[in-house]
């Protein structure tokens, strides 16, 4: 909805923060968004946040792609400087990818797309906590 924050008032109560590298054009991505839509809907009270990192061609593509299967959570802006240090620094070679952090930046999994798909979110969420 084009809603803008800055990230510590957005981040503040959260425990895990998830970024998710995906693209509407990815037929992968559009398998698993709405997976991860279903998760974020439990995760999301037990302090979790999904941060959105598009590989769209086009702002447009990236919105139309957020209205039309993503849940409410945040992106960054379309072909952000701080999304391409992300995707560099980790190495994001391919899409969906869902890596995820503790809220102190400790990073708890390069692979958190194949265990949403397979655990249930509170579960999951006490896992990666501990």
């Amino acid at each position: 909805d084009k809603t803008t924050a800055e990230v510590p008032k957005a981040l503040a109560s959260k425990k895990l923060v998830l970024f998710y590298f995906s693209a509407h054009w990815c037929p992968p991505c559009r398998m698993f968004t709405p997976v991860l839509r279903d998760f974020y809907e439990e995760a999301s009270e037990l302090g979790v946040e999904i941060i959105f990192i598009s590989s769209d061609r086009s702002q447009d593509a990236m919105m139309g792609y957020m209205k039309e299967s993503h849940g409410p959570w945040w992106a960054l802006e379309h072909n952000s400087d701080i999304g391409h240090q992300i995707s560099s620094k980790y190495k994001i070679s391919a899409i969906p990818t869902l890596l995820v952090f503790k809220a102190d930046g400790t990073l708890v999994t390069l692979n958190g797309r194949d265990m949403v798909a397979s655990k249930d979110p509170a579960e999951l969420v006490k896992l990666w906590l501990n």
